[in-house]
C-alpha cells in the first residue's frame, strides 16, 4: 500500500501536464467562454502571459512525478492552483476543479511537511 501516497501527485501531474500541453497542442475542444471570462482570458493570452503559465505548469507537472522534487513542484504549482480557484470563484462565479487542485496540493504539503518546516 506504499504506492497510495503517490496517487495525489500522479493526479496533479496528469492535470497540469495535460492542461499545459493542451494549451499548445489542443487535443480536446475548448469550451466557449463569454463575458468577463472571455475578456480576462483574452487579455492574458494576448500578452503571452498564459503561455508562460502553461510552460510553468508543464515544468511543475513533470517535476511532481519525481518524489525527490515533489516539494519543489508543490511550491511551483500551489500559486497556480490558488489562481485557478480565484478565477473560478471571482470571475466564473462557481468553484470547479480549483477545489480539487487545492485539496491535492494540501495533501502533498502534508506529505512533505518536514521539507516545508524550514520555510516557517
Amino acid at each position: 500500500m506504499k504506492f497510495l501516497k503517490h496517487i495525489p501527485a500522479a493526479i496533479l501531474a496528469f492535470l497540469f501536464l495535460f492542461g499545459g500541453v493542451n494549451f499548445f497542442f489542443p487535443m480536446i475542444p475548448v469550451v466557449k467562454i463569454t463575458g468577463n471570462q472571455f475578456t480576462f482570458f483574452n487579455l492574458l493570452a494576448s500578452t503571452g502571459y498564459m503561455a508562460v503559465v502553461k510552460i510553468v505548469e508543464i515544468i511543475g507537472g513533470a517535476l511532481i512525478i519525481l518524489p525527490t522534487k515533489r516539494a519543489l513542484a508543490t511550491l511551483i504549482l500551489a500559486p497556480i492552483s490558488v489562481n485557478i480557484l480565484l478565477f473560478e470563484v471571482c470571475i466564473v462565479g462557481t468553484p470547479g476543479i480549483g477545489i480539487l487542485l487545492i485539496a491535492l496540493i494540501g495533501i502533498l504539503i502534508y506529505q512533505e511537511k518536514q521539507k516545508f518546516m524550514a520555510l516557517l
